[in-house]
């Protein structure tokens, strides 16, 4: 079974996410959406609320599963028997930060691929620290969140 795990926080999702996960949804038999928790990261969502809007969001998406992780995400891979790794690629520092990050876990776990996949252009500037200022500030962040969330923003 090709398993991938598409890690991040979520804080919130965003369309951006949303695009990357069902576009790779042909490439694998299961895409765990890994809900990755730093206890010294600060968040303006719950891991509840962010669990909640990404089970949402995928609920009709029998290959998605969404899933709470401490540690190191490459040692949650193994956990769930997952060999890569899937990660959206905005532009070229996203690609600078993300390929140190998938040679860093190549070094720790050689079984474990990472997938990069380009966003759609159209969803290029939306990025979770923007969505969040938005919503913290009062703005209106509907237009940048997946449709089934939109309600609560």
């Amino acid at each position: 079974m090709k398993t991938a795990l598409f890690p991040g926080s979520f804080d919130p999702i965003t369309k951006g996410h949303e695009d990357i996960i069902l576009r790779a949804l042909p490439l694998f038999d299961k895409i765990v959406v890994g809900v990755g928790t730093n206890n010294v990261k600060s968040y303006l969502f719950t891991l509840e609320q962010r669990m909640n809007w990404l089970k949402e969001t995928f609920k009709n998406q029998s290959k998605i599963e969404v899933m709470a992780y401490e540690g190191l995400t490459i040692d949650f891979c193994k956990k769930i028997n997952a060999n890569y790794l899937l990660r959206g690629l905005r532009n070229p520092i996203d690609y600078n930060y993300e390929s140190n990050i998938a040679q860093m876990n190549k070094t720790l776990n050689n079984d474990v691929e990472t997938i990069f996949l380009l966003t759609s252009p159209n969803l290029m500037a939306i990025n979770s620290s923007i969505v969040r200022d938005i919503i913290a500030n009062k703005g209106h962040a509907s237009k940048f969140v997946p449709n089934a969330i939109q309600n609560d923003f």
